[in-house]
């Protein structure tokens, strides 16, 4: 079922996805920490477009390491930022912050 392009756009940048014009609305994931990561999708600038057809979500969804059931829970709002983070850690394409804490000496990056 195609989705109303303004309000995925707008769903995309409450989750934590920033904005950045070209020849589309290019949408690139920042966590929470604001590390940029490969996550990223875009949508078309054409005023006639107002809604993301069915076929386009599927490549939407990969783009953002999401199958299109999951993409379509992310944009129809039952999947927090905090959820789609911890999908992103899980498929390792995010390192986990409890995993990568720099506070401890002992890791060798830290501060003593």
């Amino acid at each position: 079922m195609p989705r109303n392009r303004k309000s995925v756009e707008s769903t995309l940048q409450n989750k934590g996805f920033v904005k950045a014009e070209g020849d589309h609305h290019y949408f690139i994931y920042f966590d929470k920490h604001g590390r940029k990561t490969r996550a990223r999708t875009k949508t078309s600038h054409s005023p006639k477009v107002c809604d993301i057809d069915d076929s386009l979500l599927g490549p939407m969804a990969r783009q953002c390491f999401l199958n299109k059931g999951e993409f379509l829970r992310l944009v129809d709002c039952p999947m927090t930022r905090e959820e789609y983070e911890r999908r992103l850690i899980d498929q390792g394409e995010l390192a986990d912050p409890k995993a990568t804490d720099t506070s401890d000496p002992s890791r060798g990056h830290g501060t003593p």
